[in-house]
Order: C-alpha cells, then sequence, then structure tokens
C-alpha cells in the first residue's frame, strides 16, 4: 500500500468543499409578509438581519412570529445502530456500540493502523426499500443512498406523506463533509488502470459532488422549496439545520428536511486520517473499547457512517395537523475559530463564541444537557471541555445531577459530516424520552476533563433544553438550541 502524505485527507476536504460551490444558493428575498422583526430593528440591507430572526429574547419569544417558531415533529436516521428510531434509540441510550472491525473494504489489500468503524449493517440496508426512481440507486453515491432514506423515515415519522405538503412549501437542506466518496475512489482508480482509454461513469461527477444528496432528496420527496448543502466539515449537518430553521422563521418554508449524511468508510479517507494520527490504534482487537470521549486514555476517533435528518416545521403548520411535537429548535450559533485548519482554538474559544450566540438573549439556566461533539480526540475533548465550562460557569463543574454533558460517538463513530444530523435527532429524543445516553468507555477520568460525562450508564432526568455542538476541520463551529415544547 502506498503511504499518503498526512495532508491527503484536507486535499480531498478541499476539493469536494470547492465543487460544492456549483450548487445555486438561492439568494434571501424578503417578502412582504415577513415578520415586522426583520425591517423594525435592522435596514433590509443589512445582511445581520436574517440573524435576528434566530434570538429567542423573552420567554415568550415574542420577538418570533408564533406561527414561525420551528418545531420538530420528525426525525429519520441512518446507522450503525440501526436505521429505524427506535432500534437506534435504545442501542444509542443503552450505550449498545456499533463499532467492529472494517468489512467495506479488504484490511488485507489496506491494512490500515486504525481496523475499525461503525457500518451500516448491509443486511438493514437496502437502497431499493426507500428510492422511488430505482434507476437512479445505481448513478448516486452512498451518501445520498442514506439521504434519501433518512428523509423519507423523517417524513414517515411525522405522518407527512410525500405529496401532502405543497412542494414549493418543502424544502431540504443535507450537508456532507466529503461528498459522494466511495464515487470518487472507485472512478479514480478505473482511470487510473486504463488512461488512455477510460472507463469512468458519465454519473461521476453529479455522484460526487456534496450537494447532491439535497438535490436527490428534493426530487424523491416532491420538495421545490428552499434547497441547498452547507460543507463545513463535520458541522455540516447543524450548519444545514441552523439555515433550515431561518428558512422557516423568515417565512420561505413551511416544513424543512434538514441534516447530515455521510460515507467515508473508504480506504482513501480513512488512509488520510490514520496518516494525519487521528483515528485510534490501540483497540483494534477489542473494537467496542476503540471510542472514548473525555477518558484519559482516549487515542483518536473512530469512523462511523450513516445521516441524520429532522423534520423542522413551522408550529402553525404542526398545530393545525395535530402533529406530534419532540421539541423546539430556539438557537442557532456559527463561528470560526480563524485559529488553524485542524487544531481547535486554544481553550475552545470559536465554539463558546457559536454557543454564545445561539443562547443569545436566553436564560442559560434552562439548558440542562450539552451533547457534545466529543470526538475521543485530544485536543477537542479537552478543549470543548473548557468551552462549556466559560459559557455555563459554575453549573457545568457542579456535579450535582443538574448539568449534565454527554458524547454519543462511542456508540456511532464519529460520522463527520452526518453528525450534526445524527446527534440533533438524539438531542431531540433526550427531551421527548426525558433520557440521556451515555458516554461509554469512559473508565479513566482525565483532570483536564472534569465535567459531568453521565458515565457508562444513561440517566433519566426531565431534559429541559438540550444544546447539540459540533466542530469541523477548518475551525468552523456550530451549536444549536433544543428546547422541551411548551405552548
Amino acid at each position: 500500500m502506498k503511504l499518503l502524505s498526512p495532508l491527503s485527507c484536507l486535499t480531498f476536504f478541499s476539493l469536494l468543499g470547492s465543487v460544492s460551490t456549483f450548487s445555486v444558493i438561492p439568494t434571501r428575498v424578503i417578502i412582504n409578509n415577513i415578520h415586522e422583526t426583520l425591517t423594525s430593528e435592522r435596514p433590509r440591507g443589512d445582511i445581520t438581519a436574517r440573524s435576528t430572526v434566530l434570538k429567542a429574547k423573552d420567554a415568550d419569544r415574542a420577538d418570533i412570529d408564533d406561527d414561525r417558531r420551528v418545531v420538530i415533529t420528525g426525525v429519520g436516521v441512518v446507522s450503525g445502530c440501526g436505521v429505524e428510531k427506535d432500534e437506534f434509540w435504545d442501542n444509542v441510550s443503552s450505550g449498545h456500540s456499533s463499532i467492529n472491525k472494517i468489512t467495506r473494504f479488504s484490511l488485507d489489500e489496506f491494512p490500515l493502523t486504525c481496523q475499525v468503524a461503525s457500518e451500516v449493517p448491509p443486511e438493514k440496508f437496502d437502497p431499493k426499500d426507500h428510492f422511488t426512481n430505482i434507476k437512479s440507486i445505481k448513478s448516486n453515491d452512498r451518501y445520498t443512498h442514506f439521504a434519501v432514506a433518512a428523509s423519507k423515515s423523517a417524513l414517515s415519522d411525522a405522518s407527512l406523506p410525500i405529496g401532502s405538503i405543497p412542494p414549493s412549501r418543502l424544502g431540504v437542506m443535507i450537508g456532507s463533509a466529503f461528498g459522494g466518496a466511495e464515487t470518487f475512489e472507485s472512478e479514480t482508480l478505473k482511470l487510473h488502470k486504463n488512461p488512455s482509454r477510460p472507463k469512468v461513469s458519465p454519473f461521476t461527477i453529479p455522484a460526487l459532488l456534496g450537494n447532491t444528496a439535497s438535490g436527490i432528496v428534493g426530487i424523491e420527496c416532491e420538495a421545490r422549496g428552499p434547497n441547498y448543502a452547507v460543507v463545513s466539515a463535520c458541522a455540516s449537518g447543524s450548519h444545514c439545520i441552523g439555515e433550515a430553521m431561518q428558512m422557516i422563521t423568515t417565512g420561505q418554508a413551511d416544513v424543512m428536511l434538514a441534516g447530515g449524511t455521510e460515507a467515508t468508510i473508504t480506504p482513501l479517507v480513512c488512509a488520510g486520517f490514520c496518516a494525519m494520527k487521528a483515528m485510534c490504534t490501540k483497540y483494534n482487537d477489542e473494537p467496542k473499547r476503540s471510542s472514548r470521549p473525555f477518558d484519559n486514555d482516549r487515542a483518536g476517533f473512530v469512523m462511523g457512517e450513516g445521516a441524520g435528518v429532522v423534520v423542522l416545521e413551522s408550529l402553525k403548520s404542526a398545530r393545525e395537523r395535530g402533529a406530534r411535537i419532540y421539541a423546539e429548535v430556539t438557537g442557532y450559533g456559527a463561528s470560526c475559530d480563524a485559529h488553524h485548519i485542524t487544531t481547535p482554538a486554544p481553550e475552545g474559544r470559536g465554539l463558546a463564541d457559536a454557543m454564545e450566540r445561539a443562547l443569545e438573549g436566553k436564560d442559560k439556566s434552562i439548558v440542562n444537557y450539552v451533547n457534545a461533539h466529543g470526538t475521543s480526540t485530544a485536543y477537542n475533548d479537552k478543549f470543548e471541555t473548557m468551552a462549556i465550562k466559560s459559557v455555563f460557569g459554575s453549573r457545568a463543574i457542579s456535579k450535582d445531577g443538574t448539568f449534565v454533558v454527554s458524547s454519543t460517538k462511542g456508540v456511532t463513530g464519529h460520522t463527520l459530516g452526518a453528525a450534526g444530523g445524527i446527534e440533533a435527532v438524539i438531542a431531540a429524543l433526550s427531551i421527548y424520552e426525558s433520557t440521556v445516553p451515555p458516554t461509554i468507555n469512559l473508565e479513566t477520568e482525565d483532570p483536564e476533563c472534569d465535567l459531568d460525562y453521565v458515565p457508562n450508564v444513561k440517566r433519566e432526568m426531565e431534559v429541559k433544553a438540550a444544546m447539540s455542538t459540533n466542530l469541523g476541520f477548518g475551525g468552523h463551529n456550530a451549536a444549536l438550541l433544543f428546547e422541551k415544547f411548551e405552548e
């Protein structure tokens, strides 16, 4: 096996990040019936006006038209932990790891230093069960298959049959860090195998683009509303949910399918991360112990794959049809470290900024659970702990049961661009089920990671408000705030 440069993975990130800019991002149009907050507080030309809709300053959220409040009415997930909501939640909340030896490619041919991952079980996932246009399965990448499946599951969970929503009022924002990684690798091999007469698929380009999953979901779900994809590495899914939230608060859509998707258990991607020494290599013979967020013996992240999609819906729409509401989305913050392409800013300053923005105008005491990015890497877990302390102060370190943190990546693996979507599903279910999933494999305390991480066993408690955080290469940070729904 040829050695890869430690920067090869970053180069691939840059490639797909740049090609995704070919997607058309719709211009934000201010329509006459947008609630007065946008026009009264700031001039129409001020680009910061778009963020005012995110600030729930008072308990009654007076600055947001009550009908345009955003609630989660459906969730869909594809994961190594399960491809149905109930199975997924049972495994996540019980701390049952889905990490095993890699089977997606030959470890004999590619004897990587990290040989474990969380794979979607082939016996539980067949794209034919989810696509209306069966012919398009072959022309699309695995990451798109996951997105379609999770989106349709979310609509079903929300009791929203396809066609029940006016197409122009249904939008899609599903992000990915890598896009069609499997397509990129397989088609590159074809090219090098026979460069004089390459048998490259004519579907190569659309299949590998980072916005294709969002586009295909739009086709499959008959959604003609706002549709694009945010590429911000491992923060992609959360950024998509935050952007989708704004589409509803500004009146551009009534329902949005939002989240992230990823299929990167491939030789190149895994080898690239191994070359960077970012992945765990200590537990190849004990896969289920390999991902151990916040533990003193953590030694790198473990790859996962899948998709997580939530149905975001205006409160008016949800009320009119008597929908079940898992949680309300009340805050979104984004920031950039402007520090280093891979290493988080010291003390988690950038993430703390995003968290503060998501909480702007809110009483921080309502938050009693943080679903942390918690990747099981030395820097992330340390700096994320610092960020949480910075934002929540003495409550964060009290360990009196009133404020808890957990990372679910010990169970799901790190799904990169899908992480924000999958973890939004987890945050919403934590609120709805009054249960906080555990941080598994937390066996030896790290003095620098000294919060209540719900070690190894789930905790039943009322979750009044949950924050979900994600960080991505490039210094991208995202924070989402979810609250227990109250009229």
